[in-house]
């Protein structure tokens, strides 16, 4: 995962500007893929922050075409005059083969399409990584817990062994 690069004016240049921290822990992620966004110039500088949410954010089908609903995009503060609506649909470039296979993978195997993170490239490029997922039980959550508190407790046994010698 690549770190947070800001440039002399506090804003992101390359890294993660917003993530879904609770995407993974809600579905199961059987595959990723990286989408283009349509973004207006103060939503780009918004974004370049850090300030974006997409925790409560889907990704879906509209007129053939796959959107980005209810991100939350704060307006930008330097003095543009231009206004966005903050939590405006945001189209999704993707090829179009991808879109029917994304599609066609929603309507027969019932899974979603999760927002993952919000990221800009080494190009400085914004772009959404979306996850295909399978929504998990309440039990498949109890046990990802369980899992993640072993793993962090055998980190800190072997750090501790380590210090011990």
């Amino acid at each position: 995962m690549a770190a947070k690069q800001r440039n002399g004016s506090g804003m992101i240049s390359t890294g993660i500007a917003a993530q879904n921290r609770k995407g993974r822990f809600n579905y199961t992620i059987l595959e990723t893929l990286e989408a283009g966004l349509v973004l207006k110039g103060p939503e780009v500088k918004s974004l370049r922050m850090g300030r974006a949410t997409i925790t409560e954010a889907y990704a879906a089908e509209r007129d053939g075409e796959l959107w980005l609903f209810n991100s939350y995009i704060p307006e930008y503060q330097g003095g543009i005059l231009s206004r966005f609506e903050p939590r405006a649909p945001r189209k999704l470039l993707l090829h179009g083969k991808q879109i029917d296979r994304l599609l066609g993978e929603t309507a027969r195997n019932g899974v979603t399409l999760v927002p993952l993170d919000i990221h800009f490239n080494s190009r400085g490029i914004a772009k959404l990584t979306l996850g295909i997922g399978e929504g998990r039980k309440k039990a498949d959550k109890r046990h990802a817990i369980a899992e993640r508190d072993w793993q962090r407790d055998k980190a800190r046994l072997m750090r501790n062994k380590g210090r011990e010698d």
